[in-house]
């Protein structure tokens, strides 16, 4: 690596905010944060480093637990997976914007785990727990016996059905355009409005909290003000000076109310920090440095209403000695079986339900299929060579195949779909990115429709991809995935749920970036449980490039030759000389050495805020390389934006133009109309992005900027990234001195909690 010499002015010490958000953060999120401040608005600081994904700032040491320790959670999205029913997915959204028909058919894939929900069974509690745990558990059996009110909150899952295979159609069948949900009615707002004025908080809130709380959210807010938690960006001491306001004397911590909001707030919080399920024991440390005054009886009550789901899973300890008679000191044998230990889980239904529904689904597809392959599936095996010859051979005989390796692996899943379509199989690929799957189809050699290869968010929308079958499952023989750690539980069920029994699934993925921005670490998860074949590429990334981001990967940060100046490392003292440095890299030094412009190079840094986050850094690049007024919004033709359709996804783009229908883009060569009311809230800057909103894509040239501030945001998975978004050249603005290397080798990703590695349990592959 060599390091560019040539220094720049001073441009004055920075004053970087320490505090930190994660990096899939969107603008309607903080914009919301802002808006609830009233007087305690929350600050915004560098993206925490999450090598685990989603909250590229999940909790602490205290927390696979801590949803209270989740750096900067709660100015963050819920990462939810843009998606769809296979029943609303068909053939398209006639008329509908592609985020409208994401949050249609998402809307239709809660209804159908509502209903699934209902098939469930009650769960089997052990008895031989004590303690909190065995206090809890005597709860939900008052419960379920009725004493308290409750629905099948504490269901258990039954196998579910499977599902005879129909005979596929392979031409799409013809559906009913999905409608999406309408906005809340003016009166509702209006109500609700004057009951946020009244306790004293913005008013601005009305049209959330009115879709928050749905019908009646006056009356809702006005019985429970702890409810304003639901609102994304509120915290727990904002809600209390709304619920003294309105309630006066008649609240207090120990409200039961407060602690049930409380508890699913934190709940809420931990997904956001990647966790499906939080251990009893975290969440009620979590609860009382929120001050509830009795953690555990919170935890009952908001069981008891429903609002919450609770688990036991066994824990396995191996090499055990089995137990003997204490009472007799004989050692005798008796007939009672050995006392396992369990886990006590609780966790939010969305993610607890869309867990099992991923489960049972996987489970589906891996025993769907005869051992023996079929005359097709030889026949595609026998024309693939080395590692694409592998995996058409563990494809052939298994419903279910894992694929790990970096970039130049995806070779070998493009490999296989190719020789699979022309063996004249129903097959096609999806990626996480437009970008992922343009570089998919150049592989290929021709355009991504004529290829079979889609995005997950256009398969599952109906935007893209095959049709459907008389059942609503798409009509495919193998479908394989890309970018496979970037799948969150809801949007890796929603694809499972969408296939065909006797179909093919492969899922493929570099295991060492980032995991998911939303809850679960599904890939991970599923590599963890050896429930299915596993093919590992032996492709290595070829030149410099790849010598440095494969060490990376092993906890290396080795020493590169780059004699072409594809690795370049730029010294800074401050955040204020970063921001000048990486502005002159991407605008001057780096066209002129190398050769690629200014609009072919990407700027990564570990958060939004602070002196050198995505905010400082596009307010500089934009007056560098597109000034202009901002008339619209703060944006001008030709600046370089992210847009955000829905929650927990980014797509860049360009501004075209801007007239009274709003602001109009172009986003991956498709031409995006944003209204107006929606700019502020889904539309920024896009010439820095932070490493989860790059991740999935891949730039002729990257700049990734490490000032002082950002040394606690950085990981294993966040500087493999970062590194690995470079196609021809890296430049490090580098400001963190030995916290790198030792990020490298010492951070690897923070740990999640989830159920789906023990909902799988081990199976032989």
């Amino acid at each position: 690596m060599s390091t560019e010499p040539e220094t720049t002015e001073n441009a004055g010490p920075g004053t970087p905010d320490t505090r930190e958000t994660p990096d899939h953060e969107t603008p309607d999120q903080d914009t919301a944060a802002r808006a609830t401040a009233a007087g305690a608005e929350p600050a915004d600081g560098t993206e925490p480093a999450d090598g685990d994904g989603t909250a590229e700032g999940a909790a602490g040491d205290e927390t696979a637990a801590g949803p209270e320790t989740a750096e900067g959670a709660e100015t963050t999205e819920g990462a939810d997976s843009a998606g769809g029913d296979a029943e609303a997915a068909d053939g398209g959204a006639a008329g509908l914007s592609e985020a409208e028909a994401e949050l249609a058919a998402q809307r239709i894939e809660r209804e159908r785990i509502e209903r699934r929900k209902a098939e469930k069974s009650r769960i089997e509690s052990g008895g031989k727990l004590s303690g909190t745990a065995a206090d809890l558990l005597a709860a939900v059996r008052a419960v379920e016996s009725g004493e308290k009110p409750t629905a099948t909150v504490f269901a258990e899952p039954a196998p579910a059905p499977r599902r005879p295979a129909p005979e596929p159609v392979r031409a799409p069948q013809p559906a009913p355009a999905p409608v999406a949900p309408g906005a809340p009615a003016p009166a509702a707002v209006e109500a609700v409005r004057r009951v946020l004025a009244e306790g004293g908080a913005p008013e601005a809130l009305a049209p959330q909290v009115a879709t928050a709380l749905g019908e009646g959210a006056d009356t809702v807010l006005r019985e429970d003000p702890w409810q304003l938690l639901r609102v994304t960006g509120v915290r727990p001491e904002q809600a209390d000076g709304f619920a003294r306001a309105l309630l006066g004397a008649g609240c207090g911590p120990d409200d039961e109310r407060r602690g049930r909001a409380v508890t699913v707030w934190l709940l809420e919080q931990a997904a956001v920090a990647g966790h499906t399920v939080l251990d009893l024991p975290a969440l009620t440390a979590a609860l009382g440095r929120q001050g509830v005054p009795d953690p555990d009886a919170a935890v009952q009550a908001t069981l008891a209403e429903g609002e919450a789901l609770v688990f036991q899973d066994a824990l396995e300890e191996p090499g055990a000695p089995a137990p003997q008679d204490e009472g007799t000191g004989t050692g005798e044998e008796t007939d009672e079986e050995p006392e396992r230990p369990v886990r006590v889980l609780v966790g939010l239904e969305r993610y607890a339900l869309a867990e099992e529904s991923l489960a049972d689904g996987l489970a589906r597809l891996a025993n769907s299929l005869p051992r023996e392959a079929g005359q097709e599936w030889e026949a595609v095996a026998a024309g693939l060579s080395g590692g694409a010859a592998e995996l058409a051979r563990a494809v052939a005989g298994h419903g279910l195949v894992l694929h790990t390796g970096a970039e130049a692996a995806r070779a070998e899943p493009a490999a296989l779909l190719g020789a699979a379509r022309a063996a004249g199989l129903r097959a096609f690929a999806v990626c996480h990115t437009p970008d992922g799957r343009g570089r998919l189809a150049a592989r290929l050699g021709g355009e991504p429709a004529h290829q079979g290869v889609a995005t997950v968010a256009g398969l599952l929308s109906g935007a893209e991809g095959p049709g459907r079958d008389t059942e609503g499952a798409l009509a495919l023989d193998l479908l394989i995935v890309l970018d496979a750690p970037q799948l969150d539980v809801e949007g890796a069920a929603m694809l499972v749920e969408s296939l065909p029994d006797g179909a093919r699934l492969v899922l493929s993925g570099d295991p060492g970036v980032l995991w998911s921005a939303g809850p679960g670490r599904v890939f991970a998860d599923l590599l963890a449980a050896r429930a299915c074949p596993q093919v590992v590429s032996r492709v290595p990334d070829p030149g410099p490039l790849g010598e440095l981001v494969s060490g990376i990967g092993i906890g290396e940060l080795n020493q590169v030759a780059a004699p072409g100046k594809e690795i370049v490392i730029v010294p800074v003292r401050d955040a204020g000389e970063a921001v000048h440095r990486t502005v002159q890299l991407v605008a001057d030094s780096v066209p002129r050495a190398i050769g690629v412009p200014a609009e072919q190079t990407v700027v990564i840094t570990p958060g939004h805020g602070g002196a050198a986050g995505t905010r400082a850094l596009n307010t500089a690049l934009k007056e560098r390389l597109n000034p202009g007024p901002g008339r619209f919004g703060g944006f001008d033709p030709g600046d370089r934006i992210v847009y955000s359709p829905a929650p927990g996804r980014a797509v860049p783009g360009v501004v075209v133009k801007a007239d009274a229908e709003g602001l109009h883009l172009s986003c991956a060569g498709a031409p995006v109309v944003v209204p107006r009311e929606r700019v502020e809230g889904g539309v920024r800057h896009g010439w820095a992005l932070t490493a989860h909103q790059a991740v999935g894509a891949r730039w002729p040239a990257a700049v990734v900027v490490l000032p002082g501030d950002a040394a606690q945001a950085l990981s294993r998975p966040w500087v493999y990234t970062a590194f690995g978004r470079a196609e021809r050249h890296l430049s490090v603005v580098h400001g963190v001195e030995q916290a790198l290397p030792k990020a490298v080798a010492e951070a690897p990703p923070k740990p999640r909690t989830t159920r789906l590695r023990t909902l799988l349990g081990p199976r032989e592959a």
